[in-house]
């Protein structure tokens, strides 16, 4: 929480006792300011994409969408150029959502076996440290993005300034998504608590009875860690585990992200050069 919105939620609960009447009031209040933080929230992840597509697209390239909240306006600000600019891009879709999201702007859909290597890939994050390591799957679909990373020669990633972390595991609490075969998330879940730490869970559905499915008909887990890790070191070890598909650590394959801020600027951070 910013600061100011932490000294209003003070003034608001100051300015109402605790009485049936003014708990209603204080009530719709706090719902409007939840309401206009969400329209912030939004509003950055909009400058965010508009800024990677205007400083990352140029005409005849092949792009990786990405998928979530935030690759929505990047698309949107896609299909903007394609049709001022007349430009001649090709698409690459992370996702079933990316994809349909590709054929709704009347963007041209391609795939890696057409064009194995793309020239930039857009996509979000659920959080992003000072050295660009990221966490993400929260949506479920790491497995594919991290291939999409892995094709294009330039990766970048776009946030709100929620995700924006000195290391990870301070703004994002659910834990490292890692996809699974079904038959193995059990001693996969196991193994990796007893070798890491922390909790595994099995991600389960909202609106179905039963575990998410991924893109790939697998399971997801979710690993709460405790501690900061190496995460470079991390990442391999669990990827070796029998039944590991991927895990949602992007370590070493960001080269750029761009953050909408709260103060409707955005922020650009790139990945430190390697020695």
């Amino acid at each position: 929480m910013s600061v100011q919105r932490w000294v209003l939620l003070r003034h608001v609960s100051a300015a109402f006792p605790s009485s049936p009447s003014s708990r209603s009031c204080r009530t719709h209040v706090l719902g409007s300011i939840r309401s206009a933080a969400v329209n912030m929230a939004e509003e950055a992840k909009k400058r965010a994409a508009y800024c990677a597509v205007d400083s990352n697209v140029q005409n005849n390239q092949v792009v990786g969408v990405g998928s979530g909240s935030t690759i929505v306006y990047a698309v949107d600000r896609l299909a903007e150029r394609v049709r001022e600019e007349k430009l001649n891009i090709v698409c690459v879709p992370t996702s079933f959502q990316a994809r349909q999201l590709i054929l709704q702007h009347g963007l041209t859909l391609s795939d890696l076996e057409r064009h194995p290597e793309l020239d930039v890939a857009i996509d979000g994050a659920d959080e992003v440290d000072a050295e660009l390591a990221l966490i993400k799957g929260g949506g479920g679909c790491l497995t594919q993005e991290k291939i999409v990373a892995g094709c294009s020669k330039y990766f970048v990633v776009i946030a709100d300034y929620r995700k924006d972390s000195e290391a990870l595991g301070q703004q994002w609490k659910k834990g490292v998504p890692i996809e699974v075969i079904p038959m193995a998330y059990v001693p996969v879940s196991r193994m990796i608590a007893k070798r890491f730490g922390g909790e595994v869970n099995l991600r389960m559905a909202v609106s179905k009875a039963g575990p998410v499915v991924t893109d790939n008909s697998n399971f997801i887990l979710d690993w709460k860690f405790e501690r900061a890790q190496n995460w470079r070191e991390v990442n391999t070890a669990i990827k070796m585990i029998p039944g590991v598909v991927e895990t949602g650590l992007f370590v070493n394959m960001a080269q750029q992200a761009y953050f909408g801020m709260e103060d409707g600027s955005v922020k650009v951070r790139k990945a430190p050069i390697s020695e």
